[in-house]
């Protein structure tokens, strides 16, 4: 029990620090003497600050904790004050506590209480860049991990993953994002004689039905099927005698393996022939997947049921994370942390019920290494 104690009061020190993206607000420093035993490497850049904290107790497996201490910013309309942690009825409110200081502390306490007769090797990846741009983060600490030959075998990303109860939901992988830009081109003219004029609303109008939440595949056991999502369209000058000169639309789709951007190009290449339109396409992020048979799953899958009771279910839902970095690795990621039904919402909070699960799940998980 007294080391439960201990993971609630290092997540209140993390709560009542002020870290919004990129400042870490000393948390990593903090965090680098709480684990004093462990070999310190800053990577810092672009105003972020990258910490690696590592320490060999055998010959065994490689397995790297990751995480973020940097959050979002607080918003207007709180009950209390976002970054002074309150406990009430046994949760705890603050900005950070389900993303994803909760998980931070967890595995900080774990790996801090791990016995010396672990038999592999330990890390921790922290960044106080995930809930930005994220080019200064994970992603240059990951490069460094390269170049000296010491990239992980396994990485747990502590991320609030449960949906409903805690412990039923880990993150095999996440799906890829590709922003989609749309310029229609017409002619302008008067609302009296449409003949004279060429309407991109009308032409868009004609396909429109074909592409607004378009399943462009099947989907498959890991992923759901990539669906095109409109989340944009604007055109003309907010009168009713003047037909617009052109036409911008913007869309969002969440890709699984099977959707490619070339595919996607072609699908709207196609849906768009005949109209005079410049398409531009960015994928912000590639999806992933980790074997669901492989050991991290089955090993994370079995220390939840262990210590929860709970049969875990494999998902890929939700936004992209920094598993979208380190999969290319050749490592074996998979994400689990507590309930994220207020993730970056107003009243935060999560139970110290499920902060003192996710530790012991984690010490669950190192003893099984």
């Amino acid at each position: 029990m007294e080391k439960r104690l201990d993971v609630i009061d290092l997540f209140l020190k993390l709560l009542a620090t002020k870290s919004v993206t990129p400042d870490d607000g000393g948390l990593l420093s903090y965090i680098e003497n709480y684990l004093e035993d462990f070999e310190a490497t800053w990577i810092n850049e672009g105003g972020v600050k990258n910490l690696w904290l590592t320490k060999k107790f055998g010959e065994g497996k490689h397995l790297c904790f990751a995480g973020h201490v940097d959050v979002v910013p607080a918003g207007e309309g709180w009950d209390t004050n976002p970054f002074v942690p309150v406990i009430k009825d046994g949760y705890i409110y603050a900005r950070g506590t389900q993303d994803m200081k909760s998980g931070v502390a967890a595995f900080v306490q774990a790996v801090r209480d791990m016995d010396d007769d672990f038999s592999g090797r330990l890390s921790l990846l922290l960044t106080s860049d995930e809930e930005g741009d994220g080019t200064y983060g994970t992603q240059i600490v990951l490069k460094h991990l390269k170049e000296i030959n010491l990239l992980p075998d396994y990485c747990i990303i502590a991320e609030p993953t449960c949906e409903v109860e805690m412990g039923d939901a880990i993150k095999i992988g996440r799906r890829g994002s590709i922003n989609g830009y749309l310029t229609l081109k017409g002619k302008q003219g008067h609302a009296a004689y449409p003949e004279k004029a060429i309407n991109p609303i009308h032409d868009i109008a004609t396909v429109l039905s074909q592409i607004a939440g378009h399943n462009l595949d099947d989907g498959d056991e890991n992923f759901a099927p990539s669906k095109l999502v409109i989340t944009d369209i604007r055109s003309g000058m907010e009168v009713t005698n003047v037909t617009p000169n052109s036409l911008k639309m913007m869309f969002n789709v969440r890709n699984s393996t099977k959707t490619t951007q070339e595919s996607l190009k072609s699908f709207m290449e196609e849906k768009l022939f005949g109209l005079d339109y410049e398409l531009e396409l960015q994928q912000g992020s590639y999806p992933f997947i980790t074997n669901r048979n492989s050991y991290i799953v089955n090993e994370l899958t079995a220390a939840i049921e262990e210590e929860i009771g709970i049969k875990t279910k494999l998902s890929t839902a939700g936004g992209t994370s920094d598993g979208r970095h380190i999969a290319p690795y050749g490592i074996e990621v998979v994400e689990f942390g507590v309930i994220n039904d207020r993730i970056h919402g107003l009243n935060e909070r999560t139970s110290i019920k499920e902060v003192e699960s996710l530790y012991n799940i984690f010490v669950n998980m190192i003893e099984r290494f």
